[in-house]
């Protein structure tokens, strides 16, 4: 593995660290910068790459939240510790739609709606949609402002939502906050609920495609992937503390236009490429 691919593989990471929190789709941004510069890797390789890269990602959820998701540390009261085990509950539930969703459907998606125009067009329509979303809420008072207070038949609508991110360029920290604010549930519980969610989906994900693609990694692609995760989980905790202070005091309007920019450059872009 030269150093040039050394450099890629690293902005790869980079990319992904970033994209893969805020709400402005990973994988569109991957498609992308693998056009600009290309992995020297094959097309089956690379599939499996734009999801396996995200294990650092979840590492990283896993690091950052590890007081409020570990429910075994000595510390904890009973109350505590039992409301960790409910958010815990709350996450599986939440993650049922995707996970039959995704089993059931992941070839399909894979196969006809994997292409740049649907990525840039994902981009844009939910672009639309977080700017009109903010405009409704505008001076909405939210009734869930901490994940223990979302109900379980929440979970699971927030999850059924999450089902959207199959197509490629929706981005699944996007739906899932959409979704869980359209509930009543505020930016800072529902990116948080969002991180709890990534972590089985993304995971579960991330196996599936590891099977798929076989565990016969060449020593060039099985050091592409490290260096990749190593580099996402660096960059997901800086990224996923930025979002959460931003959301603190700002609305997701800037993404949504940041979407709708991102998307007609690609559409642009691959129009005159071809």
């Amino acid at each position: 593995m030269g150093f040039i691919d050394i450099i890629k593989t690293i902005i790869f990471g980079i990319v992904e660290g970033i994209t893969e929190w805020l709400p402005v789709s990973s994988t569109g941004h991957l498609i992308l910068l693998n056009d600009f510069m290309p992995l020297q890797t094959s097309p089956e390789f690379f599939n499996m790459f734009l999801v396996v890269i995200q294990l650092g990602a979840i590492l990283a959820v896993i690091v950052t939240f590890f007081r409020k998701m570990w429910p075994f540390s000595s510390y904890l009261t009973d109350r505590e510790r039992k409301k960790i085990w409910q958010n815990w509950l709350k996450v599986i539930i939440g993650c049922i739609p995707a996970a039959v969703a995704g089993f059931l459907l992941n070839d399909f998606f894979d196969e006809h709606l994997s292409g740049t125009t649907v990525v840039a067009v994902a981009l844009i329509v939910y672009g639309v949609i977080f700017i009109l979303i903010e405009r409704f809420n505008k001076d909405r008072n939210f009734y869930v402002n901490e994940v223990s207070e979302l109900s379980y038949f929440g979970a699971f609508l927030i999850g059924c939502f999450q089902m959207l991110a199959l197509v490629p360029g929706t981005s699944r920290s996007g739906v899932t906050i959409i979704g869980a604010m359209l509930l009543g549930v505020c930016r800072s519980a529902a990116a948080e609920f969002s991180f709890y969610l990534s972590v089985p989906i993304m995971l579960g994900a991330s196996v599936l495609k590891i099977h798929d693609f076989g565990l016969h990694f060449t020593g060039n692609e099985l050091a592409v992937l490290l260096i990749g995760m190593a580099a996402s989980f660096l960059v997901s905790i800086a990224a996923i503390r930025f979002l959460m202070n931003f959301i603190r005091t700002r609305d997701f309007k800037p993404f949504g236009i940041y979407r709708i920019i991102i998307g007609i450059v690609i559409l642009l872009y691959f129009a005159a490429a071809h």
